[in-house]
């Protein structure tokens, strides 16, 4: 029986010095270093990855193995892309195979940038440890230009993967920062609850999918926490709140009354939200209700560089299932804020 090998990594680059969004791309790309992996077994340089550990996601264990392997805590970017070969081929230079009978690893690759020491603290406890790898998988880590990675990665896949990196610079994705909407866990029923719509809360299986969605949102490093002040959405991310020690916000225009009420203001603080963090470079979360979310999605369109993006943000009811987000990676363009990415982020519950 054929056997897949799921594993995670990414690319970890750094802007020295970091140019302005305001660069053309080709200037970025002289100011971007990636770092690049030793590893003695295969005495190969390539990306930082590895295998995925039980019961978790490939998002998670793209932050744990970057993270292991090069000693520096990180936060993924945008994502770039899949690369599928026969598993002994693992070290060799081509790894270029049609034969699908055969077996596999199949790895999913980030952007990924380093976040400080602080921010790994708050991380701790929703991430869970990292441990750095032992020197007989990883001897070496050494930071070099596009140009110079293009010339010492040793494998073929690795160098398609420096590609995607390439054209998601163009796109401004150095630059690029995550909003990550939430929808609530699931609530106990409207038909049951005899309190009043603010006060329902979320079921046990709600708290264990918003417990699970904690160390999946971690892997963006979120430092602001926003949400609707009705209990549901509080209890969602209360869990996060408590292990990253970041407090919670309350954005009254965004219960489900204040939007029936006044649509506008609801995408005005979401507005607001996104627009401060462009301006801090620091990752937001926002948790809110399904009919919130439609309607922001409907604005949230009008900014997606492409329309397979569009497309992403869906227009038909429930939009998100409950305990989920979507990580919306945004940058500053000359109409406003561009959604140059989106990811569908779910809990592993088991």
């Amino acid at each position: 029986m054929r056997q897949i090998v799921e594993a995670a990594g990414g690319i970890l680059y750094r802007l020295r010095p970091a140019p302005s969004p305001a660069e053309d791309a080709k200037h970025i790309l002289e100011h971007i270093e990636v770092c690049v992996v030793h590893r003695p077994k295969y005495d190969d340089w390539s990306w930082p990855k590895g295998k995925l550990e039980i019961n978790e996601s490939h998002r998670h264990a793209a932050v744990r193995e970057i993270s292991e392997e090069t000693g520096i805590p990180v936060a993924l970017g945008p994502y770039l892309g899949e690369v599928e070969y026969p598993l002994d081929q693992e070290g060799r230079k081509s790894r270029r195979s049609k034969d699908r009978t055969v077996d596999t690893k199949h790895i999913l690759y980030w952007m990924a940038s380093p976040i400080t020491d602080e921010d790994s603290e708050h991380l701790l406890d929703a991430l869970g440890p990292v441990q750095r790898a032992d020197v007989g998988e990883i001897d070496g880590i050494v930071w070099v230009s596009v140009t110079k990675a293009r010339k010492m990665l040793t494998h073929s896949t690795d160098r398609d993967v420096l590609a995607l990196f390439v054209d998601r610079i163009e796109e401004g994705a150095a630059h690029a920062t995550p909003v990550l909407l939430v929808r609530h866990g699931k609530a106990e029923a409207r038909k049951t609850w005899r309190g009043t719509d603010a006060n329902r809360p979320i079921t046990p299986r709600g708290a264990a999918a918003a417990y699970a969605l904690n160390r999946e949102l971690a892997c963006y490093n979120p430092v602001r926490l926003a949400t609707s002040p009705w209990l549901r959405c509080q209890q969602t991310l209360q869990g996060l709140s408590w292990q990253t020690g970041r407090p919670m916000v309350h954005l009254d225009a965004l219960t489900e009354d204040a939007y029936a009420e006044n649509p506008r203001a609801a995408w005005d603080a979401l507005r607001a939200e996104i627009e401060l963090t462009l301006a801090s470079g620091q990752t937001d979360a926002i948790c809110m209700h399904r009919p919130v979310i439609g309607g922001m999605f409907k604005y949230l369109r009008t900014m997606c560089a492409s329309t397979m993006l569009e497309k992403r943000l869906i227009s038909k009811s429930p939009y998100m299932q409950t305990g989920t987000a979507v990580a919306l990676f945004v940058v500053a363009g000359a109409d406003g804020p561009t959604i140059i990415d989106i990811q569908k982020v779910a809990p592993l519950v088991y």
